[in-house]
Protein backbone atom coordinates (compact mmCIF):
# COMPACT_ATOMS: atom_id res chain seq x y z
CA UNK A 1 0.00 0.00 0.00
CA UNK A 2 1.83 3.26 -1.22
CA UNK A 3 0.28 6.12 0.79
CA UNK A 4 1.07 9.85 0.96
CA UNK A 5 1.27 10.74 4.45
CA UNK A 6 0.19 14.20 4.56
CA UNK A 7 -3.41 12.60 3.56
CA UNK A 8 -3.28 11.24 7.04
CA UNK A 9 -2.98 14.43 8.59
CA UNK A 10 -5.85 15.40 6.38
CA UNK A 11 -7.86 12.43 8.12
CA UNK A 12 -6.94 13.18 11.35
CA UNK A 13 -8.54 16.63 11.30
CA UNK A 14 -11.43 15.49 10.22
CA UNK A 15 -11.54 13.00 12.86
CA UNK A 16 -10.97 15.53 15.27
CA UNK A 17 -13.25 18.19 14.07
CA UNK A 18 -16.15 15.75 12.94
CA UNK A 19 -16.68 17.51 9.59
CA UNK A 20 -14.98 18.75 6.16
CA UNK A 21 -15.43 22.60 6.29
CA UNK A 22 -13.71 22.66 10.24
CA UNK A 23 -11.51 20.35 8.91
CA UNK A 24 -10.82 22.75 6.03
CA UNK A 25 -10.38 25.73 8.27
CA UNK A 26 -7.95 23.99 10.96
CA UNK A 27 -5.88 22.72 7.70
CA UNK A 28 -6.07 26.72 5.95
CA UNK A 29 -7.38 24.65 2.51
CA UNK A 30 -10.65 24.45 0.95
CA UNK A 31 -13.43 22.27 1.72
CA UNK A 32 -12.98 20.64 -1.97
CA UNK A 33 -9.50 20.49 -0.82
CA UNK A 34 -10.04 18.11 1.88
CA UNK A 35 -12.94 16.41 -0.09
CA UNK A 36 -10.07 15.32 -2.39
CA UNK A 37 -7.62 14.05 -0.54
CA UNK A 38 -9.42 11.96 1.24
CA UNK A 39 -11.00 10.32 -1.71
CA UNK A 40 -7.61 10.00 -2.82
CA UNK A 41 -6.70 8.28 0.54
CA UNK A 42 -9.40 6.15 0.33
CA UNK A 43 -8.19 5.03 -3.52
CA UNK A 44 -4.71 4.66 -1.97
CA UNK A 45 -6.11 2.17 0.50
CA UNK A 46 -8.70 0.43 -1.11
CA UNK A 47 -11.02 1.04 2.00
CA UNK A 48 -14.37 3.66 3.01
CA UNK A 49 -12.76 5.54 5.55
CA UNK A 50 -15.44 8.06 6.28
CA UNK A 51 -19.03 8.44 6.36
CA UNK A 52 -21.26 11.56 5.95
CA UNK A 53 -24.02 12.09 8.21
CA UNK A 54 -26.47 14.53 8.80
CA UNK A 55 -24.38 15.61 12.34
CA UNK A 56 -20.77 15.32 10.27
CA UNK A 57 -18.18 13.40 9.34
CA UNK A 58 -17.61 9.81 11.16
CA UNK A 59 -14.87 7.50 11.03
CA UNK A 60 -15.22 4.10 10.08
CA UNK A 61 -12.98 1.17 11.35
CA UNK A 62 -10.39 1.57 8.43
CA UNK A 63 -10.51 5.17 9.33
CA UNK A 64 -10.00 5.07 12.47
CA UNK A 65 -6.55 3.06 11.96
CA UNK A 66 -5.67 5.31 9.64
CA UNK A 67 -6.17 8.44 12.14
CA UNK A 68 -3.56 6.89 14.43
CA UNK A 69 -1.12 6.31 11.72
CA UNK A 70 -1.45 10.46 11.17
CA UNK A 71 -1.15 11.11 14.88
CA UNK A 72 1.88 8.62 15.16
CA UNK A 73 3.05 11.34 12.41
CA UNK A 74 2.27 14.06 14.04
CA UNK A 75 4.13 13.43 16.93
CA UNK A 76 6.98 12.93 15.03
CA UNK A 77 6.51 15.81 13.61
CA UNK A 78 5.99 17.70 17.39
CA UNK A 79 9.44 15.97 18.43
CA UNK A 80 11.11 17.84 15.48
CA UNK A 81 9.05 21.14 16.36
CA UNK A 82 10.10 20.86 19.65
CA UNK A 83 14.00 20.15 19.01
CA UNK A 84 13.97 23.19 16.79
CA UNK A 85 12.54 25.88 19.52
CA UNK A 86 15.13 24.45 21.68
CA UNK A 87 17.00 26.67 20.09
CA UNK A 88 14.26 29.46 20.06
CA UNK A 89 12.98 31.46 22.19
CA UNK A 90 9.23 31.33 23.05
CA UNK A 91 7.70 33.92 25.18
CA UNK A 92 4.03 35.01 25.38
CA UNK A 93 1.21 34.57 28.29
CA UNK A 94 -1.06 31.41 27.72
CA UNK A 95 -4.39 30.93 29.40
CA UNK A 96 -5.50 27.23 29.78
CA UNK A 97 -8.47 26.58 31.51
CA UNK A 98 -8.75 22.82 33.19
CA UNK A 99 -10.93 20.58 36.05
CA UNK A 100 -9.59 19.84 39.85
CA UNK A 101 -8.00 16.39 39.00
CA UNK A 102 -5.78 17.40 35.73
CA UNK A 103 -4.69 20.72 36.95
CA UNK A 104 -3.83 19.24 40.52
CA UNK A 105 -1.67 16.11 39.37
CA UNK A 106 -0.65 16.59 35.79
CA UNK A 107 -0.14 20.28 35.37
CA UNK A 108 0.93 22.19 38.65
CA UNK A 109 3.95 19.74 39.35
CA UNK A 110 5.38 20.72 35.80
CA UNK A 111 5.22 24.45 36.21
CA UNK A 112 8.14 24.48 37.53
CA UNK A 113 10.37 22.69 34.81
CA UNK A 114 8.49 24.30 31.91
CA UNK A 115 9.62 27.74 34.25
CA UNK A 116 12.92 26.89 33.84
CA UNK A 117 12.80 25.28 29.92
CA UNK A 118 10.94 28.51 28.24
CA UNK A 119 11.77 30.98 31.31
CA UNK A 120 9.82 33.80 28.82
CA UNK A 121 6.97 31.42 28.39
CA UNK A 122 4.02 32.41 30.78
CA UNK A 123 1.43 30.22 31.82
CA UNK A 124 -1.93 31.21 33.73
CA UNK A 125 -4.06 28.26 34.96
CA UNK A 126 -7.66 28.59 35.28
CA UNK A 127 -9.76 26.12 37.05
CA UNK A 128 -13.08 25.65 36.76
CA UNK A 129 -16.20 23.30 35.72
CA UNK A 130 -16.92 21.95 32.28
CA UNK A 131 -19.74 25.02 31.36
CA UNK A 132 -17.65 27.65 32.49
CA UNK A 133 -14.74 26.76 30.67
CA UNK A 134 -16.28 26.12 27.53
CA UNK A 135 -17.71 29.34 27.64
CA UNK A 136 -14.22 31.38 28.22
CA UNK A 137 -12.72 29.52 25.30
CA UNK A 138 -16.02 30.69 23.35
CA UNK A 139 -15.52 34.05 24.51
CA UNK A 140 -11.87 33.85 23.66
CA UNK A 141 -10.61 34.73 27.84
CA UNK A 142 -8.69 31.18 27.24
CA UNK A 143 -6.46 30.09 24.58
CA UNK A 144 -7.09 26.26 25.54
CA UNK A 145 -9.08 24.29 27.86
CA UNK A 146 -8.87 20.48 29.07
CA UNK A 147 -12.21 18.94 29.76
CA UNK A 148 -13.42 15.52 30.87
CA UNK A 149 -15.34 13.41 29.04
CA UNK A 150 -16.99 9.72 29.44
CA UNK A 151 -15.61 7.79 26.63
CA UNK A 152 -19.05 6.10 25.77
CA UNK A 153 -20.63 9.02 25.40
CA UNK A 154 -18.04 11.29 24.08
CA UNK A 155 -18.64 11.32 20.84
CA UNK A 156 -22.32 12.65 21.17
CA UNK A 157 -20.82 16.14 21.97
CA UNK A 158 -20.19 18.71 18.77
CA UNK A 159 -17.93 20.90 18.84
CA UNK A 160 -18.04 24.69 17.57
CA UNK A 161 -16.96 25.66 14.33
CA UNK A 162 -13.27 25.50 14.16
CA UNK A 163 -12.54 24.18 17.40
CA UNK A 164 -10.48 20.99 17.42
CA UNK A 165 -9.86 18.47 20.33
CA UNK A 166 -6.40 17.15 21.04
CA UNK A 167 -6.70 13.67 23.13
CA UNK A 168 -4.29 13.87 26.24
CA UNK A 169 -5.07 10.95 28.32
CA UNK A 170 -7.50 7.80 28.58
CA UNK A 171 -8.14 6.40 32.34
CA UNK A 172 -10.72 3.87 34.14
CA UNK A 173 -13.16 4.76 36.16
CA UNK A 174 -13.23 3.29 39.71
CA UNK A 175 -16.39 2.23 41.50
CA UNK A 176 -15.74 3.60 45.26
CA UNK A 177 -17.56 1.94 48.34
CA UNK A 178 -17.61 1.90 51.88
CA UNK A 179 -15.69 -0.66 53.45
CA UNK A 180 -17.26 -3.78 53.69
CA UNK A 181 -20.40 -2.89 51.41
CA UNK A 182 -19.80 -5.71 49.26
CA UNK A 183 -19.66 -9.20 49.92
CA UNK A 184 -18.13 -10.11 46.98
CA UNK A 185 -16.11 -7.99 44.26
CA UNK A 186 -16.50 -10.42 41.64
CA UNK A 187 -19.09 -10.42 39.11
CA UNK A 188 -20.96 -6.96 40.61
CA UNK A 189 -24.17 -6.10 39.19
CA UNK A 190 -24.07 -2.25 38.73
CA UNK A 191 -27.98 -1.84 38.69
CA UNK A 192 -28.49 -3.39 42.15
CA UNK A 193 -25.89 -2.42 44.89
CA UNK A 194 -26.72 -2.18 48.85
CA UNK A 195 -26.42 1.39 48.67
CA UNK A 196 -27.59 4.38 46.33
CA UNK A 197 -25.24 6.43 44.24
CA UNK A 198 -24.28 9.77 44.91
CA UNK A 199 -25.31 12.61 42.99
CA UNK A 200 -23.16 14.28 40.71
CA UNK A 201 -22.94 18.05 39.60
CA UNK A 202 -24.47 17.37 36.15
CA UNK A 203 -22.18 18.84 33.79
CA UNK A 204 -19.37 16.14 34.76
CA UNK A 205 -18.72 13.39 33.00
CA UNK A 206 -19.26 11.14 36.23
CA UNK A 207 -22.89 12.16 35.64
CA UNK A 208 -22.87 10.20 32.16
CA UNK A 209 -21.68 7.30 33.39
CA UNK A 210 -24.35 7.10 35.28
CA UNK A 211 -27.15 7.71 33.26
CA UNK A 212 -25.08 5.22 30.68
CA UNK A 213 -25.62 2.54 33.89
CA UNK A 214 -29.17 3.51 34.13
CA UNK A 215 -29.73 3.15 30.17
CA UNK A 216 -27.57 -0.31 29.80
CA UNK A 217 -29.00 -1.65 33.33
CA UNK A 218 -32.67 -0.94 33.13
CA UNK A 219 -32.61 -0.55 36.23
CA UNK A 220 -34.10 2.55 38.64
CA UNK A 221 -30.92 4.30 39.78
CA UNK A 222 -31.48 6.35 42.82
CA UNK A 223 -29.32 8.77 43.43
CA UNK A 224 -28.63 10.86 46.38
CA UNK A 225 -27.16 13.92 47.63
CA UNK A 226 -25.01 16.09 45.49
CA UNK A 227 -21.50 16.78 44.64
CA UNK A 228 -18.87 18.45 43.15
CA UNK A 229 -15.40 17.73 44.21
CA UNK A 230 -13.77 13.88 44.78
CA UNK A 231 -12.93 14.72 48.44
CA UNK A 232 -16.72 15.56 49.23
CA UNK A 233 -17.82 12.14 47.52
CA UNK A 234 -15.04 9.93 49.53
CA UNK A 235 -16.29 11.52 52.53
CA UNK A 236 -20.13 10.41 51.99
CA UNK A 237 -19.20 7.21 51.26
CA UNK A 238 -17.07 6.52 54.31
CA UNK A 239 -19.81 7.86 56.02
CA UNK A 240 -21.90 5.03 54.44
CA UNK A 241 -24.39 7.58 52.66
CA UNK A 242 -24.02 5.84 49.04
CA UNK A 243 -21.29 4.63 46.55
CA UNK A 244 -19.90 6.43 43.58
CA UNK A 245 -18.00 6.76 40.49
CA UNK A 246 -14.50 8.29 40.31
CA UNK A 247 -11.77 9.03 38.01
CA UNK A 248 -8.46 7.32 38.58
CA UNK A 249 -6.52 10.43 38.31
CA UNK A 250 -8.96 11.80 41.08
CA UNK A 251 -7.28 9.43 43.40
CA UNK A 252 -3.69 10.37 43.32
CA UNK A 253 -2.21 11.53 46.86
CA UNK A 254 -5.37 10.78 48.19
CA UNK A 255 -6.44 8.58 51.33
CA UNK A 256 -9.34 8.49 52.92
CA UNK A 257 -10.08 5.84 55.38
CA UNK A 258 -13.56 3.33 55.81
CA UNK A 259 -13.35 3.13 51.28
CA UNK A 260 -12.93 0.55 49.29
CA UNK A 261 -11.57 1.50 45.41
CA UNK A 262 -12.91 -1.20 42.56
CA UNK A 263 -11.73 -1.97 39.45
CA UNK A 264 -15.38 -3.05 37.71
CA UNK A 265 -15.92 -4.31 34.07
CA UNK A 266 -18.60 -2.36 32.77
CA UNK A 267 -17.62 1.30 33.94
CA UNK A 268 -15.35 2.50 30.49
CA UNK A 269 -13.07 4.96 31.09
CA UNK A 270 -12.70 8.62 31.27
CA UNK A 271 -11.35 11.11 28.46
CA UNK A 272 -9.35 13.99 28.90
CA UNK A 273 -8.58 16.41 25.64
CA UNK A 274 -7.61 19.89 25.34
CA UNK A 275 -10.02 21.83 23.12
CA UNK A 276 -8.78 25.46 21.53
CA UNK A 277 -9.72 27.17 18.09
CA UNK A 278 -7.35 26.59 15.43
CA UNK A 279 -7.53 30.27 13.71
CA UNK A 280 -4.81 31.06 11.48
CA UNK A 281 -1.26 31.22 13.08
CA UNK A 282 2.40 30.52 12.55
CA UNK A 283 3.69 26.82 12.19
CA UNK A 284 5.15 27.57 16.15
CA UNK A 285 3.13 29.79 18.97
CA UNK A 286 3.38 29.78 22.48
CA UNK A 287 -0.06 28.12 22.69
CA UNK A 288 1.69 25.00 20.68
CA UNK A 289 3.85 25.07 23.19
CA UNK A 290 1.98 24.28 25.43
CA UNK A 291 -0.03 22.15 23.80
CA UNK A 292 2.63 19.70 23.44
CA UNK A 293 4.05 19.97 27.26
CA UNK A 294 0.52 18.98 28.13
CA UNK A 295 -0.10 16.34 25.67
CA UNK A 296 4.07 14.92 26.78
CA UNK A 297 2.92 15.39 30.83
CA UNK A 298 -0.29 13.32 29.97
CA UNK A 299 1.21 10.58 28.04
CA UNK A 300 3.76 10.11 31.23
CA UNK A 301 1.33 9.74 33.90
CA UNK A 302 0.82 6.74 35.18
CA UNK A 303 -3.15 6.51 36.09
CA UNK A 304 -1.95 2.85 37.49
CA UNK A 305 -0.50 4.43 40.30
CA UNK A 306 -2.96 7.01 41.15
CA UNK A 307 -5.05 3.75 42.25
Amino acid sequence: MNLDPRRLLVLLAVARTGGVLAAADELRITPSAVSQQLSKLEHETGQALVLRTPKGSVLTPAGLAMAEAGEEIERALTVARARMESGATIEGVVRIGGFTSFVRTVVIPRLPEWRVQYPQLQVRIVEDDYPALMRLLRQRQLDAVVVELDSTTAEQRTLAAGMIEEPLLDEPWKLVVPTGALLTTENVDLGRLPLPWLGVEQSAANAAVIGRLRHATGAHIETVHQYQETLTALALVAAGEGVAIVPTLALAGVVQDGVEVLDVPGLGTRRIVLRRFAGRRPASTPLDTVARLLRESAAGFDTRSAS
